[in-house]
């Protein structure tokens, strides 16, 4: 089957999501078609095992990595797996397929507690990745998350505050209400789930008080 390059759309952002049928699926690829054009995009083995047989409805999570000589699609199963794709290849001397390498040797969650951790040694069991760029991938990763983290908590600190406010003001009891803010937030830590989304949250929990 010919298989037609594709349109890069809305740019800067190009290619971002793929939902079509899946053609056909490899351990290190998988093709999709999108009303007739078929999508080839590099995958990790987490995606792979991921995606359904051939023939059946599929969705990736794109990115399309841009050079000088060549446009290429990456897909994930999901947003979490893109997420950290693009801080891998943001690591200086990690391109592409090293990155899918490191999610292919390990589930995502195992790999961010690895760079937690610091632990070089499981890093450097996957295939490509040595000693010294394991402990690269450690230090300039971790140094990210705990960037994000520090910037999560603020956040949801401010969210605590307006949640608590809006609903005193709606004549609740305020015990209940910290109780319905800390359970809310909690449930949505590491989202950005936006505050009227929360404050509905909250009202049916007091509601069922």
């Amino acid at each position: 089957m010919l298989y037609r390059r594709p349109l890069v759309y809305n740019a800067p952002g190009m290619i971002a999501y793929l939902q079509g049928t899946l053609l056909r699926k490899e351990p290190h690829q998988a093709v999709i078609d999108c009303h007739g054009v078929g999508y080839a995009a590099g995958i990790p083995l987490s995606t792979f095992f991921k995606l359904g047989e051939e023939g059946q409805p599929a969705e990736l999570f794109i990115h399309t990595h841009l050079t000088d000589s060549a446009l290429a699609l990456y897909g994930f199963a999901t947003r979490e797996e893109k997420d950290l794709f693009l801080k891998l290849i943001g690591v200086s001397g990690i391109g592409p397929k090293l990155a899918l390498a490191a999610l292919s040797g390990m589930e995502a969650n195992e790999l961010i507690e690895a760079v937690r951790t610091s632990d070089v040694a499981r890093l450097s069991q996957v295939p490509g990745i040595g000693k010294k760029t394991a402990l690269r991938i450690a230090m300039e990763l971790a140094d990210k998350m705990e960037k994000k983290e520090s910037l999560l908590r603020g956040r949801a600190a401010q969210e605590t505050e307006d949640l608590i406010s809006a609903l005193v003001n709606l004549g609740f009891r305020r015990k209940e209400i910290e109780r319905a803010v800390e359970e809310t937030v909690r449930s949505h830590r590491g989202e950005e789930a936006g505050f009227e989304k929360l404050l509905r949250e909250c009202l049916k929990k007091l509601a069922k008080l």
